[in-house]
């Protein structure tokens, strides 16, 4: 046990540190991997690979995860800054090469197949893109003459056109509805409100227009005509699994449900655990974002309480969206659910954005900043 008295790196780390986020992480990639066990082989087995492919490259991802997850917990505010200005940049320029060198997969090309692997740059962007507008708007609301807001609209206009020319809708709504809600934070005028929301509802009704598979998921999921195979298929399941769930590795029809060990993960666990099951699992990402946004309530840096609103969102919003397809509350849609589905680059980008929040949300006594503060302006120092 590490002892208070110690004032080592370590010691520092694990008293200020939020164990309970921490400990909810760490929880749900458990979860996360006791399902890989339940849900991927037979996916494995009809695409003939050994059973337990997915499993085994799940467990590789485990250990990179929780090493980069805590690896990031160590940083300052500042140096979070630093890390997400740098893998924003590295994602731009990745998606844009995936745009012309990027393996197509179903008509989009999001992936660079790196030996038997393959990274999605979007996702490591996603993390990145909110500390970096945390940044702006913080700036902006520290000194008004700093066009931090500008910068933050031109921004997000560079990201939604990288992810819509992939295309990824399911993305760029999901950034989208993480920079509204930190723009609000920030003090988004009502003007600004009116015309953002006008655009978003004409973006999605373009989208409707423009490209053929986003209308005929609206259709198939308005209608309930088509092919429904995958959203159907899940909520038998759920209907299967009842309030207890068939057993451990009983469950049937996961069997002949495509993409069981990723986007319809929360299904087979409904089927095999049972719904009290799921709603301890709602109650997990609930409790992260509650505490995360908790966390921003009280915190008094702007930059800190943007940044840690924002990335808790989007794991809230991102665990909605999977959920609320398992469920057809949504139309389908292609996210995995945080932490629990099979695939690493979400994996580890959920980790870098958990790694974000533990460094953002340690404990740094109020004394330390003001004389922190206090050495600044009697040194001349400008603020971070």
């Amino acid at each position: 046990m590490v002892s208070r008295a110690d004032r080592g790196a370590l010691a520092d780390w694990f008293w200020t540190i939020d164990r309970f986020f921490l400990a909810t992480f760490i929880l749900l990639m458990g979860i996360g991997f006791m399902l890989s066990f339940a849900a991927s082989p037979p996916v494995a087995e009809r695409i003939g690979l050994p059973s337990f492919h997915f499993v085994e490259r799940h467990a590789v991802f485990l250990a990179p995860s929780i090493l980069v997850m805590i690896g990031l917990s160590f940083l300052t505010p500042r140096q979070v800054r630093r890390a997400a200005i740098i893998i924003l940049v590295l994602s731009i320029v990745m998606m844009v090469l995936a745009l012309f060198f990027g393996a197509e997969i179903k008509g989009s090309r999001r992936w660079f197949s790196i030996g038997s692997f393959s990274v999605q740059p979007s996702e490591f962007l996603k993390p990145a893109f909110v500390v970096v507008c945390a940044w702006l708007f913080a700036e902006h609301a520290r000194q008004p003459e700093v066009p931090g807001n500008l910068f933050a609209i031109i921004l997000f206009g560079i990201v939604a056109a990288l992810l819509v020319a992939q295309p990824d809708l399911g993305q760029t709504i999901l950034t989208s509805a993480v920079w509204g809600a930190m723009f609000f934070m920030a003090g988004m005028p009502w003007l600004w409100i009116i015309v953002l929301g006008g655009l978003g509802a004409g973006g999605l009704v373009g989208a409707y227009y423009i490209f053929p598979h986003v209308a005929g998921r609206i259709d198939r999921f308005l209608t309930g005509e088509g092919d429904t195979f995958q959203v159907d298929t899940a909520r038998e399941a759920i209907i299967r699994g009842d309030w207890f769930g068939q057993g451990p590795g009983e469950g049937i029809v996961k069997r002949i449900l495509p993409d069981s060990h990723t986007d319809f993960i929360f299904s087979v666990a409904a089927e095999e655990f049972g719904i009290i099951f799921c709603m301890v699992l709602v109650a997990i990402f609930a409790f992260i974002v509650i505490r995360g946004l908790s966390h921003a309530y009280r915190e008094k840096n702007d930059f800190n309480r943007f940044a840690v609103a924002g990335l808790v969102l989007q794991i809230g919003i991102q665990s909605m969206i999977n959920i609320g397809v398992n469920l057809e509350l949504m139309p389908a849609k292609g996210m995995t659910l945080p932490l629990i589905s099979y695939g690493g680059s979400s994996m580890i980008a959920i980790c870098i954005t958990a790694g974000f929040v533990l460094a953002l949300t340690r404990h740094r006594p109020e004394k330390r900043a003001q004389e922190r503060s206090l050495f600044r302006v009697s040194h001349g120092v400008p603020a971070e």
